[in-house]
C-alpha cells in the first residue's frame, strides 16, 4: 500500500523537470488595420487588407507588417469563396537580429447568419506559408514551408437603437483558432488562439470602426515556448458595392464586414 501511495508522488517528481521547461513570453502589442471589400458584380469582388503591428510596451517597436489581397466569388450574398496572396514581413523579435519575409497564398470560405438581434460571421481559411529560412541570424536562399488552417467566428450584437444602421454601436465578440500542419511541423501543431472583445461603430452605410482588447495565446516552433500577448486592436473597415442596381437604390445596406 505504501508503494502504491509513493508511485504517483514519484511520477510527479519525475515529470516536474519537464513541466519546468515550459517558457512563457509576455507581450504587449498594438494592431492597426485597414480593410476593404468591393463587389463588382453579382458574382465577383475583391478583398484587400493592410496591417501594422507594434510591440514592446504596445508601441515602441515594429513587430510585423502585412498586405493581403484576394478575389472573391459570391455563391450567394451570404456565402463567399476567396483566394489570394499575402506578403508578411516579420521584424526582429527575441534572439533574431534580422527581419524575415513570408509569402502566403490563401483560400477561404466565408458565411454569414442573421438573427433578430445579432449577426454571426464565420470563415474557414487555408494558408500556405513560405517563410525565408533564418539560421544563425543569417538569411538563406531557401524557405521553410507549412500549411495553416484558421477557423474564425465573430458575433455582432447591437447596443443602440440604430443597431447596424449608420450611427449605431455594436458589441463584437470574436474568436479565431489556428492549427499548423505539414512535414516541417513537429512540435507546434497548435499555433494560436485569438480572443477579442470590443465595440463596433457604424460610421456610415459603407464603413465601420472596430476597437477593443485581444488576448493572443501562441505556441512557438520550439514547442516549449508560449507567447501570452495582450493586444490593443483598432481596425477600420470599408465596403463598396458597385453593382448598378444596388448603387442606384436610395438606401443600400452594407453587409457586416468580417474581422481578419
Amino acid at each position: 500500500m505504501k508503494r502504491l501511495f509513493l508511485l504517483p508522488l514519484f511520477l510527479l517528481l519525475a515529470a516536474s523537470p519537464l513541466l519546468a521547461q515550459k517558457e512563457y513570453v509576455q507581450e504587449r502589442q498594438t494592431w492597426l488595420g485597414v480593410f476593404n471589400q468591393t463587389r463588382f458584380s453579382q458574382r465577383w469582388g475583391s478583398w484587400t487588407d493592410l496591417h501594422l503591428r507594434l510591440h514592446d510596451q504596445f508601441v515602441r517597436e515594429t513587430f510585423q507588417g502585412l498586405a493581403r489581397v484576394g478575389l472573391t466569388y459570391y455563391l450567394t450574398d451570404d456565402v463567399r469563396l476567396t483566394g489570394g496572396y499575402a506578403y508578411v514581413h516579420h521584424f526582429p523579435d527575441g534572439a533574431r537580429a534580422i527581419s524575415q519575409a513570408e509569402h502566403r497564398p490563401w483560400q477561404q470560405v466565408q458565411w454569414f447568419s442573421k438573427f433578430p438581434k445579432a449577426r454571426l460571421m464565420q470563415w474557414v481559411r487555408l494558408e500556405e506559408r513560405f517563410r525565408r529560412t533564418i539560421r544563425s541570424n543569417e538569411q538563406l536562399d531557401e524557405f521553410d514551408f507549412n500549411y495553416r488552417t484558421r477557423y474564425n467566428a465573430a458575433l455582432f450584437v447591437p447596443l443602440s437603437k440604430r443597431g447596424f444602421e449608420p450611427g449605431g454601436v455594436q458589441f463584437l465578440l470574436n474568436n479565431e483558432v489556428m492549427m499548423n500542419f505539414g512535414k516541417e511541423i513537429r512540435l507546434n501543431y497548435f499555433d494560436q488562439n485569438r480572443l477579442f472583445a470590443g465595440l463596433v461603430f457604424q460610421l456610415n452605410k459603407h464603413a465601420q470602426l472596430h476597437g477593443g482588447y485581444m488576448h493572443l495565446f501562441q505556441q512557438l516552433p520550439a514547442g516549449n515556448v508560449y507567447r501570452n500577448q495582450h493586444t490593443i486592436r483598432l481596425f477600420y473597415f470599408h465596403n463598396f458595392d458597385l453593382r448598378p442596381a444596388v448603387a442606384s437604390a436610395p438606401t443600400p445596406t452594407s453587409p457586416v464586414i468580417p474581422q481578419p
